[in-house]
């Protein structure tokens, strides 16, 4: 159910666009005193990136999200020098940044294959340390997907997205009446008077198909996971993109473009998203809005006009639906002020999920110690 006041909190969703861990480099293997041997080094551990991999399959694989590498073996009478042990690969999704838990960069991962070493394995037992081998790297990082803006517009083309973003920001994208006018993200700045800044990225332009990567498809989806949230752009008149595809009133639009966002990856459909209702200064506005809000608060009994393959899993509960006219400037001024609000919750929320993780971790420490 859509709830239409301004305040509009819901859970947070699936989508993981960071992720805390326990590394450990292997120990190194006791050295031989007595013929001089040497232990094995400890086995490292590596963050590879990995294509076709989110931060939720790997929470969701390794839910104790603990990595130990290998010990090192022993010296002995057969092998004075100990074998190393065996290295530790954690598979990772491209596009994001290790950083330890006080928030230094380890590197970024941007590449399919690319490498980081994020725990050193111990050395083994030599001649240099009395033959008493050492223990590996102990670290928390994080894995946070690199994000290219807080908020990302989501819209077929002639949407009105360029001229929101214009009216929202300082950004000057191009703006044209035809459609795909948009070719690469045009990042916009909102200032408040506070000071605070808000990044939203004005996405090439969605099609129907765009999950099967017609279109700009994979190049606009890949953009959309790496944003906070999402910002809906539909013309409250509906839109029909070409002569030969059908007409589509508004909330056939947001459905079809939440289909769209489930096709190619399930879990954008849970990030928290706003929806804006643009071109309200055309006749007859106001009906065909209400008509969209009536239709959004069941949208199970209004998807039955949908075909199947229009119809999303999942309904998208929006925080706020807003009303604006990006020519006019009407409603501008609330949307940003939504905009504002929703992140700062998610903000909130994020901060005192850290906390209560820290305090986890030091209970189960003091715990361990007891």
């Amino acid at each position: 159910m859509v709830q239409f006041s301004r305040i509009c909190l819901r859970k947070f969703g699936n989508f993981v666009d960071n992720l805390r861990l326990y590394v450990r480099g292997g120990s190194g293997g006791m050295g031989l005193p007595r013929l001089g041997g040497q232990g094995g080094k400890g086995g490292d551990v590596w963050v590879v990136a990995a294509n076709n991999l989110t931060l939720k399959r790997v929470k969701d694989k390794y839910p104790h999200k603990r990595f130990l590498g290998g010990a090192g073996a022993n010296s002995s009478v057969r092998a004075l020098r100990g074998e190393k042990g065996k290295d530790l690969e954690i598979l990772a999704p491209v596009g994001i940044t290790v950083t330890t838990d006080d928030g230094r960069i380890l590197g970024d991962l941007n590449t399919e294959g690319e490498r980081l070493m994020v725990a050193r394995g111990g050395p083994g037992g030599a001649l240099y340390s009395a033959f008493e081998p050492s223990k590996g790297q102990t670290k928390h990082i994080r894995f946070d997907l690199k994000l290219i803006a807080d908020l990302g517009l989501v819209g077929f083309p002639n949407a009105g997205k360029s001229s929101l973003l214009t009216a929202l920001s300082n950004a000057t994208p191009q703006i044209a009446s035809y459609a795909f006018t948009t070719l690469k993200p045009e990042i916009g700045k909102l200032m408040y008077k506070d000071y605070k800044q808000i990044s939203v990225a004005d996405l090439p332009g969605l099609i129907e198909g765009a999950h099967a990567n017609k279109g700009m498809g994979h190049k606009f989806l890949k953009h959309v996971e790496r944003t906070k949230q999402l910002l809906f752009v539909v013309d409250v008149s509906g839109f029909q993109l070409a002569s030969k595809t059908p007409f589509r009133p508004a909330f056939e639009a947001v459905q079809l473009l939440t289909k769209e966002l489930e096709l190619y990856k399930e879990e954008l459909v849970s990030k928290p998203a706003l929806l804006v209702v643009n071109k309200m200064d055309l006749p007859d506005a106001e009906d065909k809005l209400q008509e969209l809000k009536e239709q959004l608060q069941n949208p199970e009994e209004f998807s039955d006009l949908l075909p199947d393959d229009m119809r999303p899993k999942n309904y998208i509960s929006f925080r706020h639906v807003v009303p604006v006219s990006a020519t006019t400037g009407f409603g501008i001024d609330n949307l940003k002020r939504c905009i504002r609000e929703s992140l700062d919750d998610d903000a909130a929320m994020a901060i005192k999920a850290i906390h209560q993780e820290r305090l986890q971790a030091l209970r189960q420490t003091s715990h361990g110690h007891s």
